[in-house]
């Protein structure tokens, strides 16, 4: 892919890191409601939903700052 400017790319990686670190939040709540003796289902499958649509965001922007290498 290319890039105009080294900032397109680092604005992609500040994104990309942003979408993971949320996504890994998401999860640590997600465990952290399952372990409650009161689980909230509707809740915890709305963040799984949410979780699901970051991941796909995420592999976006990598598939973008990593493109395929043909062998």
């Amino acid at each position: 892919m290319n890039f105009p400017g080294s900032l397109d790319f680092e604005a992609l990686q500040r994104q990309l890191a942003d979408l993971m670190s949320e996504h890994r939040d998401l999860d640590d709540a997600i465990n952290s409601l399952a372990g409650q003796a009161h689980i909230n289902q509707l809740q915890i499958q709305r963040m799984k939903k949410k979780k699901l649509a970051l991941k796909d965001q995420i592999i976006k922007l990598e598939s973008l700052l990593l493109p395929d290498i043909i062998a």
